[in-house]
């Protein structure tokens, strides 16, 4: 069996030791059916051919793809030329891919999507989402409640469908929630891989990064452990059962 590439982006080491866990736990692969690579230490190996591995997990991270190139740190500019470099493979190939909230804005922006800060935004915590006819029928979505609530947390979105995608979980305040290109390229707004622990220990460590006022940050916690997150993790387990 081939392994999942899980690519991260996120520079803090607690944060991204979690991260992966979760992506374990929710996707129910041990970790020696993946193969790990942290950006913000690691460099993407040139040759690396994304045949060789059964399907690529792109997690979250602080960075927008929408920022100016003048106003990216080295580090993100780096992160973000890494898995873009990346994406002409998986989608001239239709190679099975997840990528989750940062993952959409690197897959719209590769296909020529807008995505910006113009509108669409979500604060940190739950967000009822709802599946539209065509994820109603998704191998990944079908059979999964109408309406559900995922963990979310941007600052920028896509505007509007990129070109060649389905549209396949929408919300009020952000309407692409969820999409897929070809028939084995996925991405998600929401994390797929986040618990109610998860986005606590991320609104600890974000709480200066401008995604909420940091006075919030308890009140944040608290709703988020009231939530009753479960439908998202059961994409992921899907997307590696299928593509595993």
């Amino acid at each position: 069996m081939k392994p999942f590439l899980i690519l991260q982006l996120r520079p803090e080491t607690d944060a991204a030791d979690a991260e992966y866990a979760s992506i374990l736990a929710r996707s129910g692969l041990d970790a020696d059916q993946t193969h790990r690579i942290r950006l913000d230490c690691e460099d993407l190996p040139a040759e690396l051919d994304v045949a060789d591995y059964a399907g690529v997990i792109v997690g979250g991270g602080p960075g927008c793809v929408s920022d100016p190139e003048d106003k990216k740190s080295a580090l993100d500019a780096k992160i973000e030329a890494d898995v873009m470099r990346l994406m002409p493979q998986i989608t001239g190939r239709d190679h099975p891919f997840m990528g989750c909230c940062y993952g959409l804005g690197i897959l719209a922006a590769h296909l020529k999507g807008e995505v910006s800060k113009a509108q669409y935004s979500e604060p940190v915590g739950p967000s009822t989402c709802a599946l539209t006819e065509a994820g109603a029928s998704d191998p990944l979505t079908q059979g999964l409640p109408q309406v559900f609530d995922a963990f979310v947390g941007h600052k920028e979105a896509v505007q509007e469908l990129p070109p060649g995608c389905v549209h396949l979980v929408r919300s009020e305040p952000c309407p692409f929630q969820m999409v897929r290109f070809g028939q084995n390229v996925y991405a998600t707004q929401f994390h797929p891989e986040a618990d109610a622990h998860d986005f606590e220990q991320r609104i600890q460590i974000y709480a200066g990064h401008g995604y909420f006022p940091p006075e919030q940050a308890d009140d944040l916690i608290r709703t988020c452990h009231a939530a009753q997150v479960t439908v998202p993790g059961e994409i992921l387990r899907r997307f590696a059962q299928r593509y595993g």
